[in-house]
């Protein structure tokens, strides 16, 4: 016979914790709170984990060496860049292969304002501090890396260039909007 089955409540009673639980062994993992995709309500965040291995700018974010509107002025520097960025592309298949030879494709609009504000930026960093933020946001390199580059390998210019290179990520948090003057300056006088 039969067993009866018991009135079970369906409601949800707690938050699941869908992380992963294995990563791989060179993993350098950080946690960050992002709108939950699935919420009913608006504004409803979520822990999610994401890989900060190649990315600096989100490992400095990650580990709070830089505050949310300098990560945000480099985002918009390294969205700039990706947007005037012409290099190559690839071959799309669906066209009709006539001479091999490819039409250059207009400027577009978007380009074009991203190519001012980069001019822009690098007038506001100079030659030096764009070179910097060049290789550190665009090319990926770290203090260590950007040092060899120059030939300079001592922990003393290690500790210059990320000094300078946070003082450019504050005048980018200007120049893209994300931080006024005098938050630049208070951000200063509290390091």
């Amino acid at each position: 016979m039969a067993r009866a089955r018991r009135n079970k409540s369906y409601r949800l009673s707690g938050i699941y914790d869908r992380r992963s639980r294995e990563a791989p062994f060179n993993a350098d993992l950080a946690e960050v709170e992002v709108d939950n995709p699935l919420a009913l309500d608006a504004g409803e965040k979520i822990v999610a984990v994401r890989s900060v291995r190649g990315d600096p700018l989100g490992r400095l974010h990650a580990h709070h060496q830089i505050d949310e509107a300098q990560y945000r002025g480099g985002r918009a520097f390294q969205t700039d860049w990706e947007r005037a960025e012409r290099g190559p592309q690839a071959v799309d298949p669906t066209r009709e292969y006539v001479d091999g030879t490819r039409s250059r494709e207009p400027v577009t609009e978007g380009q074009r304002q991203a190519v001012l504000r980069l001019n822009h930026v690098e007038r506001e960093l100079g030659t030096d501090g764009a070179a910097l933020v060049h290789d550190v946001l665009v090319l990926g390199l770290t203090m260590d890396q950007i040092g060899e580059r120059r030939a300079v390998r001592t922990q003393r210019w290690n500790d210059y260039f990320a000094r300078r290179f946070r003082e450019c990520l504050d005048r980018l948090a200007l120049v893209y909007g994300f931080a006024t003057e005098r938050e630049a300056r208070r951000a200063q006088r509290s390091r």
